[in-house]
């Protein structure tokens, strides 16, 4: 067996290992990245508050034909809005691509379902564009690191497998960063990257990730190497300008088929937050960007004599403030709106990785193993409570959270967990610390934890998060004939998953409709609309039994 000697940045002689092939890491990288794409993606409906706007908007697509003049004509598929929500919130493109995934895979998946697997290719795109950034910017083998690195983000894996735009303007925006890593060599190529990733941001998520990108790319114009590089310039230029006409389109579109939507939409994508949410976004990145954000720290402390003269750097920097600015001022306080962060913060961990000093890796790295192990254990133990009632503090709890009482073995799943289980295990006795492994074992553990959770609690999240069963059952209750349904204290997320889940739009309230729905609030008397109204359905959402529903005729 072959061995080599490696060594660390603190001139220390590291132990000697089995050199591993770059197949071998290649693979690794393949597998990792396939299980934690796929696991999530199907297997659960519509979970509030993202998934509902998003689940409303497909269902309404889908019940207006792509190919009816009038379904455009009419705003419904250039200007697309849910059940809920009355106003327009992004453009239609992460709509427009799931609702073709729903139809074309009708007859093997729930429309849910299928939508979630076009969000798995959207991330197969990022992960593909942040590997291929990571290994622009520094050298072969940093892209393996790159994607070990975003994967491992504590903040991108629920969002990752969640039907939203946010995810499509990801990819958009990844393509565009991947251009700017390029453009010095190949600029041409850069041109093309630069304008379809614009392009896709806007349609996906509208002016917000559009502006981050152009601003990126006018500040990176104004630096040395590219104002000296006619090409390059030229080529970031025609980017930005072959992405116009795509954007206009759309909105002279909008304009005409759809004006009032798409100037209510205007006026939100411009409307300044005051005071602005940056503090908000500083707490969020703590957690939400470990461990890209210590390793990004790391690496500009080490680098700090190169940092303001070296392009790696120079654009990983431009893009995180011109991006943390806008969000900051633009966004509401959510964490999804932090994705783009991601970015150059992975960008930077991954060159950085390697000039980690052995204490520190080796402090990432049983942070790591203790941080997966103990969610790996817990994920089990809660399992066991609830498949076997003990412990019983815990199973009441779970029992108390979810509103089942059991539930029951399911061999493959089980099979699942127990695979991960031992591969994480095995992969934890058999580790060699160095740098590197330290981030390829905090995307393992990662991997490991986020399958081992959904694979054991999904029923119990799902019993707990689903309003299928609820909106399924009033709908067997309502009457062959009504006009409408008014509603009192419905959020939008449920009046978005009852059109999803059972096909009714509900009205405000008004004294036309002979039905009327109305949510309670939770520790409050159920009180009676009026004397005309007679009680026909009654429901509560499993959850903790806190959201209750009554459904009333008028006489």
């Amino acid at each position: 067996m072959q061995f080599f000697i490696d060594h660390d940045w603190q001139e220390n002689m590291a132990t000697p290992r089995a050199k591993v092939g770059e197949r071998a890491k290649t693979h690794l990288l393949i597998l990792l990245c396939t299980i934690w794409l796929c696991v999530g993606l199907i297997g659960h409906s519509p979970w509030k508050p993202f998934e509902s706007q998003s689940a409303s908007i497909i269902q309404s697509l889908i019940d207006h034909p792509f190919l009816s003049a009038q379904s455009w004509t009419d705003g419904h598929w250039i200007a697309p809005v849910s059940a809920g929500h009355p106003a327009l919130e992004t453009p239609p493109l992460f709509y427009w691509v799931a609702t073709a995934f729903s139809q074309t895979l009708s007859h093997l998946l729930p429309i849910h379902d299928a939508a979630r697997l076009s969000v798995g290719i959207w991330m197969l795109i990022t992960l593909l564009m942040m590997g291929l950034s990571g290994r622009e910017l520094w050298n072969l083998g940093a892209g393996r690191q790159t994607n070990f690195i975003f994967i491992g983000c504590l903040g991108l894996v629920v969002s990752a497998h969640t039907i939203m735009p946010e995810v499509a303007a990801l990819s958009g925006i990844s393509m565009a960063f991947y251009a700017l890593t390029l453009v010095i060599r190949k600029p041409v190529r850069a041109m093309w990257l630069l304008a379809g990733g614009l392009l896709i941001a806007f349609l996906s998520a509208g002016l917000l990730p559009a502006a981050m990108v152009a601003g990126t790319t006018a500040g990176v114009i104004f630096l040395p190497v590219i104002r000296q590089h006619m090409e390059a310039k030229r080529a970031l230029l025609l980017g930005i300008t072959l992405a116009l006409p795509g954007i206009i389109l759309w909105c002279l579109l909008c304009q005409q088929w759809a004006n009032g939507l798409w100037a209510a939409w205007w006026a939100t994508q411009v409307t300044v937050q005051i005071p602005s949410n940056h503090l908000y976004f500083m707490r969020t990145l703590a957690w939400y960007a470990w461990p890209a954000l210590p390793l990004a720290l790391w690496g500009i402390w080490r680098f700090r004599h190169a940092v303001l003269h070296t392009y790696r750097f120079q654009l990983s920097l431009i893009f995180f403030v011109w991006a943390f600015v806008l969000i900051g001022f633009f966004s509401d306080r959510s964490e999804v709106n932090a994705l783009p962060l991601l970015i150059p913060l992975t960008a930077l961990a991954a060159g950085s990785i390697e000039t980690l000093k052995r204490g520190a890796a080796g402090a990432l790295n049983w942070f790591g193993l203790i941080l997966f192990g103990l969610l790996i254990a817990i994920a089990w133990l809660g399992w066991w409570a609830m498949l076997t009632g003990h412990p019983i503090r815990l199973y009441q709890r779970l029992a108390y959270l979810s509103g089942l009482q059991t539930i029951q073995l399911s061999v493959l799943y089980g099979a699942i967990a127990v695979a991960v289980t031992l591969i994480w295990l095995s992969g934890v006795i058999r580790s060699k610390h160095s740098n590197r492994s330290s981030a390829t074992n905090w995307a393992i553990g990662m991997t490991c934890a986020w399958t081992v959770f959904m694979s054991l609690w999904l029923p119990m999240i799902e019993a707990a998060r689903t309003y299928q069963p609820i909106f399924e059952d009033m709908r067997n209750h309502l009457p062959a004939h009504y006009r409408c349904i008014s509603s009192r204290n419905i959020g939008s997320s449920q009046a978005d998953l009852l059109h999803y889940h059972a096909g009714i739009r509900l009205t405000a309230e008004s004294t036309g409709c002979d039905l009327l729905l109305i949510e309670d609030q939770p520790g409050k008397r159920h009180t009676s609309p009026g004397t005309e109204w007679s009680l026909i359905w009654e429901g509560e959402q499993s959850r903790q039994s806190k959201e209750s529903y009554r459904l009333l005729q008028r006489r």
